[in-house]
């Protein structure tokens, strides 16, 4: 089974103000990406293939109602807050905060859980709490998943070492999956390998062998989970991953890095058809 996830991040802004939304407006962003692209995809196999876009929380009803009833497409959302409603329990009084019951009850399917910039955000709210504890963003972490289970939802979990962890990325890895994953029902986890210290403008990606020893690690620790390359699967990239037997697909977010950088639903296409090979 392979999986191609879409992070959309904040790609709905528009230039103006200062984004790099070129496709539509800011009400139909949603809508127009769901609308150009579910047709297209449904000549893929869902027994072979699952295909999730995380859109960003104001733009998943139209996204939704986009869909067609039978559509091989799955709408998630970014993250979810660690805890939620219950019957006979608090009844939604999270102001600010996104609940997997809330993303559940409007029709999302899966969430994607401890994106590099999510970690990042964590971390630094921590700090300034003073809070020195490393392990502390994983165990926040692994609140979010159980609730987004609980939910009902399926959760891509992101786990990757920055430059300054490279020299012991397989304790920070090992940490990040064993504290985050930690009575957690895994059938209900991919997992999402971010190189964090080659994601960024004028930085080296690692090459095949780098993401393949990364991979084969990650499914000895996890007992096989899905992975999946977080790093950015883009056409460039698309064949070399298709060819790393324990890759098991991509994360895509950008889709145009000169130019009229955007995310752009013709090139998404183009991309998956690359790494499918059809």
């Amino acid at each position: 089974m392979k999986h191609i996830y879409l992070n959309l991040k904040r790609f709905d802004i528009p230039k103006e103000y200062g984004g790099v939304n070129n496709i539509a407006s800011p009400g139909e962003w949603g809508k127009y990406i769901v609308e150009n692209t579910k047709d297209q995809l449904n000549k893929y196999d869902k027994n072979e293939i699952e295909f999730v876009m995380y859109f960003p929380e104001a733009h998943l009803l139209g996204a939704i109602s986009a869909l067609n009833e039978n559509s091989i497409l799955q709408i998630g959302c970014q993250s979810v807050f660690r805890e939620d409603t219950a019957n006979g329990g608090n009844f939604g009084a999270f102001t600010t905060n996104r609940t997997g019951n809330a993303m559940k009850a409007i029709g999302c399917t899966g969430t994607i859980i401890g994106h590099c910039e999510e970690r990042k955000d964590k971390a630094g709210i921590l700090s300034e709490a003073g809070v020195t504890d490393t392990d502390a963003v994983n165990r926040i972490l692994n609140k979010e998943i159980k609730a987004a289970i609980a939910a009902g939802l399926h959760v891509l979990y992101c786990i990757g070492e920055s430059a300054d962890e490279q020299k012991n990325w397989q304790e920070v890895l090992s940490k990040q999956l064993s504290i985050g994953l930690d009575g957690v029902d895994k059938s209900k986890i991919a997992i999402a390998y971010e190189p964090i210290w080659a994601i960024g403008p004028g930085k080296t990606p690692p090459d095949r062998e780098y993401i393949e020893k990364i991979a084969k690690f990650i499914k000895t620790e996890t007992n096989g989970l899905p992975v999946t390359y977080g790093g950015g699967l883009k056409v460039d990239n698309a064949k070399m991953l298709a060819s790393i037997p324990e890759v098991d697909g991509g994360l895509i977010a950008l889709t145009r890095f000169q130019g009229e950088i955007g995310f752009y639903p013709d090139e998404y296409l183009e991309i998956i058809k690359t790494y499918m090979g059809k």
